[in-house]
């Protein structure tokens, strides 16, 4: 992903911005599901984006100390939007979207870390975050596959994941 055309404000707050929205997606779309391992799963990569949201606004707060971080209504970089737009969307078309989003997060991390030090703390998170991405990629690329095999049959059994 080239930002070259970007300050570095702007992909910071687009960083922040970016993970507050998909912190918000993961926590309505756990609400959703009647899959309880789903939910799990959904909680855990919500929490992943407040704690990457929390090492962003302390790089932005660093760099701009006199500045109040202030998101845009819309992410001047172009980064797929997760949202539900309808509460009657098949879970696979919503996981689609998030697994997009992971993938941009992906290619945004590794491509802002160029903004930085190699070695520095700064860019060796960002690194990490950009695999950390890949891994929710995965997550969520498993759990569509699940889920298609049961939308195609259009069963669900609520119980499925308790034990004896």
């Amino acid at each position: 992903m080239d930002l070259s055309n970007f300050d570095l404000e702007d992909l910071l707050l687009a960083a922040i911005k970016s993970e507050t929205d998909s912190n918000s997606f993961y926590t309505k779309l756990s609400k959703i599901t009647k899959n309880g391992l789903l939910q799990d799963k959904l909680l855990f990569l919500a929490k992943e984006e407040e704690k990457h949201r929390g090492f962003v606004e302390e790089i932005y707060m660093n760099h701009y100390p006199d500045k109040k971080i202030s998101l845009p209504q819309k992410s001047p970089v172009p980064l797929p939007e997760v949202k539900i737009e309808d509460n009657e969307m098949p879970m696979s078309s919503l996981l689609d979207r998030a697994m997009q989003a992971e993938k941009a997060a992906s290619d945004f991390y590794k491509s802002l870390s160029g903004r930085f030090e190699k070695g520095t703390k700064i860019f060796n998170t960002l690194l990490y975050f950009s695999d950390m991405e890949v891994g929710h990629y995965k997550i969520l690329e498993m759990e569509k596959e699940s889920i298609e095999r049961f939308e195609e049959s259009d069963v669900y059994w609520p119980m499925v994941h308790a034990g004896p």
